[in-house]
């Protein structure tokens, strides 16, 4: 508990209190160390992990989960690589026994160019691994109505596309998300197309609970410096959503109006 007025709760997904809402990606860094190191300065509290290209055995040689320290990030394995509702549950339901979590980052993709997600196999999926009992966090469209039915599916969160993956273009269609998170009760993440700090901020100014990020920081020029920006865009987009921003107008609106000026202090002809 504490008594300051302008404190922000957890972001809440199933069972996992995040304080952070910045999940990040673990892909196309240029070395584990690097990697970690990012992690550190982004702040965040939940890292996803490709499930089908993270070497799982110790015996075959160093591995990604050796530089994640579990006892402080939450692991989000994912199904990326998978183009069908089949392959997916089987990686969901393998990445349960390894890693020892019933949470899942679902993604069933429709093609290799586009990397958009395939709506009917992400459904049919998603349907299957909750009645399995995982936690099912879906990267989806970001069509409404197809948030609205996984909403109804069961799972813990719908996770849309800004834009399509690794395209730094930020959230394409805003309306869309502001759409989705008055629809849908569960957490709203908005996971892919980000490029930069201000993308994070605008995309949590939508009122989103979290962004999830990868490629924005691990391909940026400076990755170390662009996860710490990372870190303060989200915590600002976030407070000045909750802060509420003033309306636009058309014209100009002084900051000093002219109600209640003293008569005759203004300048002397």
């Amino acid at each position: 508990m504490t008594n300051d007025p302008l404190h922000d709760g957890p972001l809440v997904l199933g069972d996992i209190v995040l304080n952070s809402r910045l999940l990040v990606g673990t892909g196309k860094y240029a070395s584990f160390e690097e990697t970690a190191q990012a992690l550190e300065l982004s702040g965040t509290d939940c890292v996803t992990v490709a499930v089908r290209r993270v070497n799982l055995d110790a015996a075959k040689g160093p591995s990604l989960l050796d530089h994640i320290d579990r006892t402080r990030y939450k692991i989000l394995p994912n199904t990326a690589g998978c183009f069908d509702a089949e392959s997916a549950i089987r990686t969901a339901v393998l990445a349960r026994d390894v890693l020892d979590t019933p949470f899942v980052k679902l993604e069933v993709l429709g093609d290799k160019h586009t990397l958009l997600p395939d709506p009917l196999g992400t459904l049919e999926a998603a349907k299957e691994l909750v009645a399995q009992e995982f936690n099912v966090l879906v990267y989806c469209s970001d069509d409404p109505r197809m948030c609205v039915y996984l909403a109804e599916a069961g799972v813990t969160s719908v996770m849309p596309a800004g834009s399509p993956i690794g395209s730094g273009q930020g959230v394409l269609n805003p309306n869309a998300i502001r759409i989705i998170r008055e629809l849908v009760e569960i957490p709203v993440i908005v996971d892919a197309g980000v490029g930069t700090a201000s993308d994070v901020a605008a995309a949590m100014e939508l009122g989103v609970d979290g962004v999830l990020l990868n490629t924005a920081i691990a391909s940026a020029r400076e990755p170390l410096r662009m996860a710490k920006a990372m870190k303060w865009a989200c915590a600002a987009g976030r407070q000045a959503y909750l802060a509420g921003r003033i309306p636009r107008k058309l014209y100009a609106n002084a900051s000093s109006p002219e109600e209640g000026l003293i008569a005759g202090a203004g300048p002397k002809a």
